[in-house]
């Protein structure tokens, strides 16, 4: 078989394709070319991963507890499921899918710990994980010096690229500018209160969204606050937003904080029929936590 020949695959590639079949989003049919009795991929595995005859084990890494808890939950048990449907299915190329769980137990350091434990311990061959874009931040060097790779599972603020990671989500401009777009459209907006998490995403987010509010709809941003991830007082913030009345509050807090600041919005008499809320950032366990 010479260099050139299509069917010889790199490490890095070979590792994609192990990894593709653990969500059925990524799934991948075999090529047609790919003759898995001439070449079987027992042979191939010259990466070092953990990778057998009968399974490849992957890792996953969100936050199971903590302040983050909540909206990584729905991640966790979807990659569970799907790797149980594979698994029920065969596996992919015959092998089985073997789960090892690690808890970044929402704090960067120990997303950054609990990476180099998969990728140098347990030589995953790839890992599904983190939530927050400082949880990805934390570990990506991790990633690219390890030569691991990560899919990550949800939207993000852009402004990255990494050959070391699988961005599975919108990035900003795909959803700030659409829902600022049709919220002034629809509702005829104009001013705008914007609110996040203080880290990377909601700050990086909200500077899209004043520069197209401002640039582009010709509004006004009439307030802008940012509340550590975990903050569950938001009585002074909400003075604030009924002082102001802001056509939109564009929310983009995120965790535990979604639940708590709904909740005191609609017991401070600030509900759907007085004020307008616009939001990318709340899950489907937070809406059952605010009573949705």
């Amino acid at each position: 078989m010479s260099e050139k020949d299509p069917r010889i695959v790199s490490p890095m590639r070979r590792k994609l394709m192990l990894a593709m079949g653990a969500l059925p989003v990524s799934a991948l049919p075999v090529p047609a070319f790919a003759d898995l009795k001439k070449y079987p991929t027992a042979k191939v595995n010259t990466t070092g991963l953990a990778v057998t005859d009968t399974e490849v084990v992957v890792g996953q890494l969100h936050s199971a507890t903590g302040t983050m808890a909540i909206s990584e939950m729905g991640s966790i048990q979807a990659e569970q499921l799907a790797i149980e449907q594979i698994n029920a299915m065969g596996g992919v190329l015959g092998r089985k899918i073997r789960i090892i769980q690690e808890d970044g137990a929402s704090d960067w350091p120990t997303f950054a710990e609990k990476a180099r434990k998969l990728l140098v311990n347990d030589k995953v061959a790839a890992v599904f994980g983190c939530w927050t874009s400082a949880s990805r931040k934390a570990v990506l060097p991790i990633f690219e010096k390890e030569n691991g790779l990560l899919y990550y599972p949800t939207f993000y603020e852009g402004l990255e690229q990494s050959k070391n990671v699988i961005y599975t989500g919108q990035e900003a401009t795909q959803q700030i500018i659409a829902g600022l777009d049709w919220i002034a459209k629809e509702k005829g907006a104009k001013t705008f209160y914007l609110i996040g998490s203080d880290y990377i995403w909601p700050r990086t987010s909200n500077k899209i969204a004043r520069k197209h509010i401002e640039n582009v709809l010709k509004g006004q941003v009439v307030g802008e606050e940012y509340y550590p991830l975990g903050h569950t007082q938001f009585g002074s913030l909400i003075n604030k937003i009924k002082l102001k009345k802001p056509d939109v509050v564009y929310a983009i807090v995120v965790g535990g904080s979604n639940v708590a600041f709904y909740k005191q919005l609609r017991a401070a008499g600030v509900t759907p029929d007085k004020q307008t809320l616009l939001t990318i950032s709340v899950t489907e366990d937070e809406l059952l936590g605010i009573g949705g």
